[in-house]
């Protein structure tokens, strides 16, 4: 009987993060497309140039960094495929959200640029503490780029 208990109860918190850990990812993702609407129109670019470039007044360093973790559930799941293979879809979202929390932080740094250019982003997994190699517990990305001003930004020259 006491098994049988210890297996409820194992289930209910399964159960319990599976619950918590999509209430959180679905708060997450409605937070960068809202901040993703209010940078809109500040173009992020791998690319170098933009147009009237030869006006810039200010170029300087803009990044922005995220991590993020991996849920208990997520991490069970990622376990069971990696059996038989194929997609993690769930870590598929775990990078897409560290990546655009990452671009979303950096635009954060460049209020009132007319562009970054030059944007490059890294991603790194952290397992740091994990028994098992080969084991994602945690995802960082960091994005950064050249935010430029085309006219002189108030207090600086």
């Amino acid at each position: 009987m006491g098994n049988f208990i210890d297996l409820i109860i194992f289930f209910c918190l399964i159960a319990l993060g599976y619950f918590a850990g999509s209430r959180a990812e679905r708060k997450h993702y409605r937070s960068i497309r809202e901040r993703e609407e209010k940078f809109l129109t500040q173009p992020a670019v791998t690319f170098g140039k933009f147009q009237g470039q030869e006006e810039v007044a200010e170029a300087r360093l803009v990044a922005g960094s995220a991590v993020i973790s991996v849920d208990y559930f997520k991490r069970l799941l990622a376990g069971l495929r990696a059996l038989v293979g194929g997609r993690i879809k769930s870590y598929e979202s775990l990078l897409d959200r560290a990546r655009r929390e990452a671009i979303l932080r950096m635009k954060e740094q460049a209020v009132g640029a007319d562009a970054v250019v030059n944007l490059r982003i890294e991603t790194t997994s952290i397992s740091k503490g994990s028994r098992r190699k080969n084991t994602v517990s945690t995802v960082e990305a960091l994005a950064y780029g050249t935010a430029l001003y085309r006219r002189p930004r108030p207090g600086h020259s």
